[in-house]
């Protein structure tokens, strides 16, 4: 729930034994499990981004993706890129004390697993955590999965330090290539989370509800079966706004996550974040630039009535 220190050094002796004994960094799914790791079921589960006096200024972060159809590749594109993202986070300053949850994202009216949440991580754990994911790879074939589920468990099943502290939201990015359903399943919800609501919850609403603590992106990768699907991007844009974001490349999620990251928290403009890839050796920064031009690089509005908190990290003080 947020301890720890993330080592590189770590996960390469992690990836080598894997190599040396013929694993798979998804072996939980590679090797036939079909029901959700105890450690991801959100059934009765909330998830904790906390201070502590080793991380006493906790950034969350959340990466949902769908592994339905084409998109379940994207799991394995972000533990192979691991490194990147947190080395940006931490070496460059971009984000105070990041903590890094990841989950799944299926389909709740025909998948066996269609939601998978992971917890909040500033160590290696986060690798763990995508190890456990099944990569189903189903879906119900109608350009449509469960996302509101997930903003759902978002909105109403996590809580952090961040937020009730210090008035700050946390950053959820939603990796997907189809639309959302038009309303939260309260037989879903109860099925899958344990949740007993009265009536179906309006997908408007959970995205207000999420957005309200939440600084809530949706990537649409190329290279899905959806992508440049007008139909799709216009659905999250009307959602979204300009959060709704285009990759040309698939290769480029990590650098985009920690990018945003780092305009929001004002560590860097679009730029510097550009050089600062260049420097890293990534190939990233053409796909990466178009993506994130639209949001320029404008402070986070804050909604809390708590007041403001300086800080200084990576060099940079932010308010």
């Amino acid at each position: 729930m947020g301890s720890g220190i993330w080592s590189t050094d770590v996960y390469d002796a992690a990836d080598r034994y894997r190599k040396k004994k013929g694993k798979s960094a998804f072996s939980y799914s590679d090797g036939g499990a079909r029901t959700v790791h105890p450690a991801l079921d959100p059934r009765g589960a909330v998830r904790e981004s906390r201070d502590s006096a080793e991380h006493p200024q906790s950034t969350p972060i959340a990466v949902l993706f769908d592994v339905t159809g084409s998109m379940g590749h994207v799991p394995r594109t972000l533990q192979a890129k691991l490194p990147q993202l947190l080395g940006l986070l931490l070496r460059q300053g971009y984000a105070r004390d990041p903590q890094v949850l990841f989950g799944a994202i299926g389909d709740a009216t025909c998948d066996r697993v269609p939601l998978q949440v992971g917890q909040f991580e500033s160590d290696n754990r986060m690798d763990d955590d995508l190890g456990r994911i099944v990569l189903e790879g189903g879906g119900g074939g109608q350009m449509t999965e469960s996302y509101e589920l997930a903003m759902y468990f978002m909105a109403r099943h996590t809580v952090t330090d961040s937020w009730e502290k210090r008035g700050r939201r946390g950053y959820l990015f939603i990796i997907g290539d189809e639309l959302a359903y038009p309303r939260v399943s309260r037989r879903e919800v109860s099925r899958l989370i344990g949740d007993d609501l009265g009536e179906d919850v309006p997908l408007r609403q959970i995205v207000d509800e999420v957005t309200r603590r939440w600084d809530t992106y949706y990537l649409l990768p190329a290279g899905s079966h959806y992508a440049g699907n007008a139909k799709v991007l216009d659905f999250w844009r009307d959602l979204l706004g300009q959060r709704a974001v285009v990759l040309d490349d698939l290769d480029a999620v990590c650098e985009t996550i920690a990018l945003t990251v780092g305009l929001g928290e004002q560590a860097i403009d679009l730029d510097e974040g550009l050089r600062d890839l260049d420097r890293a050796g990534s190939t990233a920064g053409r796909t990466v630039s178009k993506a994130l031009a639209p949001l320029g690089g404008g402070r986070r509005a804050e909604v809390s009535t708590l007041p403001a908190t300086s800080r200084r990290a990576g060099g940079v003080t932010r308010l």
